[in-house]
């Protein structure tokens, strides 16, 4: 959420591909919410989603009812309901995928879907979060602009922006340390209410699509393997 000061791509963007040592790129992929961001660029701000792609798979947040994990994956440049605008190259890392998924499924922990905040704990924050600890730089402030502005005044961010969170349970996607195989399952949490649901959800994938996957979030009792830059 935010203003675009440049077009494309910067620093080389695109494709999170993996080389040797298991080296990755770390990019951020940017999306359109809404066709008037070409007027209100010209304003200074915008109202953007992103994903960081990392091994081949694009990670976002987003909201939903529940006290478990917001965290979803897509292919990247692909996220449904969003129109994808430009990915960015935010670096390099040195990291096998396996300690990348533990990594990720340990900030899983750290966003759950019921604590998803148009202003204060947005997909946009995310991103910025997992790309700091992996790489030490922040995504453009331009990405993120809108929640800043909101923060100073609410009364910038209209009523339209503001839609129902997901009233379902995410399905989960996780990997088998036996044979790397992927198995899904459904989360058993009963459905927490908030009376701050209008705040809540902008950037909420569709509930049931098959192209959406939560990440399943670490215990806090797992072993964190150390991150490798």
């Amino acid at each position: 959420m935010g203003a675009e000061t440049s077009s494309n791509s910067e620093n080389g963007g695109g494709g999170g591909g993996t080389t040797a040592n298991n080296e990755t790129q770390v990019v951020l992929n940017v999306y359109d919410l809404t066709p008037l961001n070409k007027y209100t660029v010209w304003f200074g701000f915008g109202i953007f989603h992103s994903g960081i792609e990392v091994h081949g798979m694009e990670y976002g947040f987003g909201a939903h009812d529940f006290p478990i994990s917001g965290v979803f994956e897509v292919e990247p440049k692909t996220c449904p309901g969003f129109s994808f605008k430009r990915s960015i190259s935010l670096g390099h890392i040195n990291m096998p995928p396996s300690e990348f998924r533990t990594f990720v499924e340990t900030m899983a922990s750290e966003y759950h879907g019921n604590t998803y905040h148009l202003i204060s704990k947005n997909c946009n924050h995310f991103t910025d979060d997992i790309a700091w600890r992996l790489t030490g730089k922040h995504i453009p402030g331009w990405v993120n602009r809108l929640a800043r502005l909101g923060a100073l005044c609410s009364c910038l961010l209209p009523e339209s922006l503001q839609v129902t969170s997901v009233k379902q349970l995410p399905e989960y996607h996780t990997c088998t340390e036996e044979d790397g195989t992927e198995s899904s399952s459904t989360a058993t949490h009963e459905s927490a209410e908030s009376d701050e649901d209008q705040d809540k959800g902008l950037l909420s994938p569709s509930a049931g699509n098959s192209d959406v996957t939560f990440i399943k979030e670490r215990s806090k009792g797992d072993i964190i393997l150390p991150l490798g830059n």
